[in-house]
């Protein structure tokens, strides 16, 4: 890690988001916390003042001073949602690269402005879904990909959900139409639709239908929602995602041969171990009053937060991008997929809840 390059990070806005990935940009052994961009220059010098960032950090009253600022390399964008295509597509421009908070747009023909803007002008875009960096999932990925032990995958069921209370039901930018629009679909629910997505190794699924039961606000954004998903393959997967039900981040896959299982996967009990269940070719004892073998318990240890592992590989991409590497496009690529399925249950949700073809 020594001979990597020195990422400047710049933020754009002081969202509550922004606390925790500025702790991982300090955290991060290739990052560093440059500048920081607010529409009230006092409310910038407190956020940089309360989170740590250097003596010599810029402090900006705009977030048009972070973008043209020459020796910003990198911003991280966790505005609302309906400000990502504006903030990002100009942070391309301005060769900034991006590390864009989920949802990365209020639907997919809003990203596809942004990925043209980043190829465009060849920097990095990664979105902030930071338990894709743990090294549990890379772990867990080994065991759902073992023919031997995981099999064919043939389900996953995935339920991502927090109950708001009252301040945050009225309040919260995640419940307001002309900021965060996609309500819990676009929160709890990019969660829920990445797991899906992970464990059928980004393979699209062919119909998506919204459950009944849907919950929206009074100005029609959703609070609480389901979905059924289908694979030409007959995979088939199911999601829960809410603001209305206690905190829950489950996700199940289920093979031929073998289960994971696991209770956390999205932020886990502990910053600095997370484990999972996984279950191989078991069956009943003989008289059926238990399992063998029983499922087994892993753990994994981490030697920084996943929002730092997340810094410390979109930092080592950008890295590789100054010594004249091509972006990345894995990551556009897997976010992109994510909007998609979360565009076609919100379609199925506003039509009745009827069947959308992806």
């Amino acid at each position: 890690m020594a001979n990597e390059t020195l990422i400047r990070f710049g933020i754009l806005g002081c969202a509550e988001v922004a606390r925790k990935v500025s702790r991982a940009i300090t955290m991060a052994p290739n990052a560093t916390l440059y500048a920081v961009g607010s529409r009230s220059l006092e409310k910038a010098k407190a956020f940089a003042s309360a989170n740590n960032f250097p003596p010599n950090a810029k402090v900006y009253s705009s977030y048009e001073e972070v973008l043209e600022d020459p020796d910003v390399d990198a911003v991280y964008v966790p505005l609302p949602t309906s400000l990502h295509k504006k903030w990002a597509v100009l942070a391309a421009q301005k060769k900034k690269h991006i590390l864009l908070e989920k949802p990365v747009g209020l639907n997919v023909a809003e990203f596809d402005a942004i990925i043209e803007a980043c190829e465009s002008n060849g920097v990095q875009i990664m979105d902030g879904t930071m338990w894709m960096h743990h090294p549990r999932t890379a772990t867990m990925k080994e065991f759902i990909s073992d023919a031997d032990r995981f099999g064919q995958l043939k389900s996953v069921h995935t339920i991502s959900s927090f109950t708001g209370d009252d301040d945050f039901l009225k309040n919260d930018i995640r419940v307001k139409p002309g900021l965060d629009g996609l309500g819990a679909l676009g929160d709890t629910g990019w969660y829920c639709t990445r797991g899906i997505l992970w464990a059928a190794n980004y393979e699209l699924p062919k119909t998506v239908i919204a459950l009944p039961g849907a919950v929206l606000n009074e100005a029609g954004v959703i609070l609480s929602c389901g979905s059924s998903l289908q694979w030409v393959d007959g995979k088939v997967a199911t999601f829960q995602c809410s603001f209305l039900s206690n905190l829950t981040m489950d996700i199940t896959a289920i093979g031929t041969k073998g289960t994971l299982h696991v209770n956390d996967f999205i932020i886990p009990f502990q910053e600095k171990e997370a484990h999972f269940s996984s279950a191989s070719k078991s069956w009943f004892n003989d008289l059926v009053t238990g399992w063998e073998p029983t499922p087994s318990k892993q753990i994994v240890v981490s030697d920084l937060p996943q929002e730092a592992q997340m810094v410390r590989e979109f930092s080592r991409l950008v890295g590789e991008i100054k010594k004249g590497s091509k972006p990345e496009m894995k990551w556009p690529t897997i976010s992109r997929k994510t909007q998609l399925v979360l565009d076609a249950v919100k379609a199925s949700i506003e039509n009745g809840f009827q069947p959308v073809e992806l």
